[in-house]
């Protein structure tokens, strides 16, 4: 089952809380009434998102129909931060992780995206280097077009107005993971990420969600912020 039908069936049990949470006067209860409804938007922003990306993918799909994909080792950069490149790549098949590196060599993973995923945005925005370093986790297959051919195809196929509400839900999300750094501890913020990942990534099997991305404990800590040992006691 894939993540967006699992968000269809998780959101319908939240609405179903919300009338009896409502009609009680306790703190605690009020305070459970803003959480519902606060996951009720993000569900909806979050499945809204996912309907452009369908429609994305398949606009890139066909129109990059007659390009070869290129193979990226496991553990290779498509791109370093500080490269000069104006490209924006289509995931076939793979994953892929972005990072941002400190001056003193610390990671930080800024997202994992998989096949039928783009990456590589930030080019749209006419910064002249990459921010970022983008690394293959495992062999990955990807296309990629110069951003000149993706404004072309958005307007051609009428997806400018989605692709703003998907960088919108794409900024809000970024602000949330910042949120969380300040004001939840390490064990809180792990269990925001696998959440996360399980809503965007996760396939339902008969007892649970299974998250199928591979993630070792040191990209999990660089998601987190915190250390290796941390998680792996967590």
């Amino acid at each position: 089952m894939e993540a967006l039908e699992l968000f269809r069936q998780d959101h319908q049990k939240v609405k179903a809380a919300l009338p009896t949470a409502k009609g009680t006067d306790d703190k605690k209860q009020k305070q459970l009434v803003t959480e519902i409804k606060t996951e009720l938007e993000t569900h909806a922003r979050i499945e809204e998102a996912e309907r452009f990306k369908q429609q994305m993918r398949d606009s890139l799909r066909q129109e990059t129909l007659n390009s070869r994909a290129v193979t990226i080792p496991r553990r290779a950069n498509i791109y370093a931060c500080g490269d000069q490149d104006e490209m924006v790549y289509f995931i076939e098949s793979g994953q892929i992780k972005l990072l941002l590196l400190s001056p003193e060599g610390k990671e930080c993973l800024l997202a994992i995206h998989s096949g039928g995923d783009i990456f590589g945005e930030l080019c749209l925005a006419g910064f002249a280097a990459r921010h970022e370093t983008a690394t293959a986790m495992k062999e990955t297959k990807l296309k990629q077009m110069p951003h000149s051919q993706f404004f072309a195809r958005l307007n051609r196929d009428a997806l400018f107005e989605g692709f703003v509400r998907y960088l919108a839900v794409r900024i809000a999300d970024q602000q949330q993971v910042i949120a969380n750094l300040v004001t939840v501890d390490s064990e809180q913020r792990l269990g925001k990420t696998l959440l996360q990942l399980a809503r965007t990534m996760g396939k339902k099997d008969p007892r649970s969600i299974r998250i199928e991305v591979k993630i070792s404990h040191e990209e999990l800590s660089e998601m987190v912020g915190t250390t290796r040992p941390r998680i792996s006691m967590l």
